[in-house]
């Protein structure tokens, strides 16, 4: 099941990263993840920071994202450290407060998790850059869950699709919305000559199973 819901917004923003080169795509000489996976795919929406044309877009995009699933939103929460400009630019477009939060408590002063004016009981929409297995952005949910506050979902610049992140979102009750995905990159990929054929077939192979890819 796609997580993206605008297909004329995946096809554009899947553009504007490739153009960018906010994603590359490597088949012969894979990137190597934290998680041991060799990947022939790499994002790093943040480049998007430094255009101010697609920043401008992907801020409008996530910010018409959020109005239009969550009306009811009352703040944005980022995903530190990716979704934390990103988070921002929307919550200032909504004009709405913000707060992010951190990957684990700072370790000293306050030692907070949660960074801003976290209030009791407020309804947040969490957004993210980017989405592979969906573990560090449901820690973040669950961190703000457990400060008592009501999580409405989480909205993504991309996302992977992979199986085991729509279990993980499943299984968390996490309502999740993207602007593109893995399929518009492909399909952009293959109409700009990116990639051919034979390389697509690799590329979708790699989705069903990163874990044994490279073998």
């Amino acid at each position: 099941m796609s997580n993206v819901s605008n297909q004329e917004v995946g096809k554009k923003v899947a553009s504007l990263l490739l153009e960018i080169e906010a994603i590359k795509l490597s088949i012969d000489n894979p990137f190597k993840w934290s998680s041991g996976w060799n990947s022939p795919i790499y994002c790093d929406n943040r480049l998007s920071l430094s255009y101010p044309q697609v920043r401008d877009y992907v801020k409008s995009a996530l910010s018409n994202l959020v109005r239009e699933k969550f009306d009811n939103v009352e703040a944005i929460a980022g995903v530190a450290t990716a979704g934390i400009p990103q988070g921002a630019l929307v919550a200032d477009a909504l004009d709405i407060p913000f707060i992010y939060v951190r990957s684990k408590p700072k370790g000293h002063g306050m030692e907070n998790l949660i960074e801003g004016r976290a209030l009791e009981g407020q309804k947040v929409v969490v957004l993210e850059d980017l989405v592979s297995t969906g573990g560090s952005s449901l820690n973040a949910v669950n961190a703000l869950k457990s400060a008592n506050l009501q999580v409405l979902g989480m909205v993504a610049i991309f996302t992977y699709g992979f199986p085991l992140a729509t279990e993980n979102f499943t299984a968390s009750g996490v309502i999740l919305h993207c602007l593109s995905d893995y399929e518009h990159l492909l399909s952009e990929a293959l109409d700009r000559d990116y990639i051919s054929n034979d390389q697509l077939t690799s590329l979708k192979k790699w989705r069903e199973s990163p874990e044994t890819w490279s073998n």
